[in-house]
């Protein structure tokens, strides 16, 4: 099966923040995704603060997440702060789901 950004986003989908029961996609944390033919996957993400209890555990959940994907061959998970994560960043249905819908 080919390595499609669709595919590595799946994987993303099973990534939680433990305090959150929402996938760190849905929170908006994920900045950016590269693969290429060869099977190397760069995810640029964030976190909700810099003092996240979570800051290691977050991306190494992603880095096997997306090295669990037959067709990856290595993953390089960057932990970025700018542009600074806000909660506009959440997506709709995960704002529906915590209940931040007015």
């Amino acid at each position: 099966m080919e390595l499609t950004r669709e595919r590595i986003f799946e994987a993303l989908q099973q990534c939680y923040d433990p305090e959150i029961p929402v996938s760190i996609v849905e929170l908006g944390l994920i900045y950016d995704v590269q693969y290429d033919a060869a099977g190397n996957v760069s995810v640029k993400m964030t976190l909700t603060t810099q003092g996240c209890p979570s800051a290691l555990a977050i991306p190494e959940q992603v880095k096997q997440r997306v090295a669990a994907i037959p067709e990856v061959r290595d993953v390089n998970v960057e932990v970025v702060w700018e542009p600074p994560w806000n909660p506009s960043m959440i997506s709709a249905a995960a704002k529906q789901q915590l209940g931040l819908e007015t």
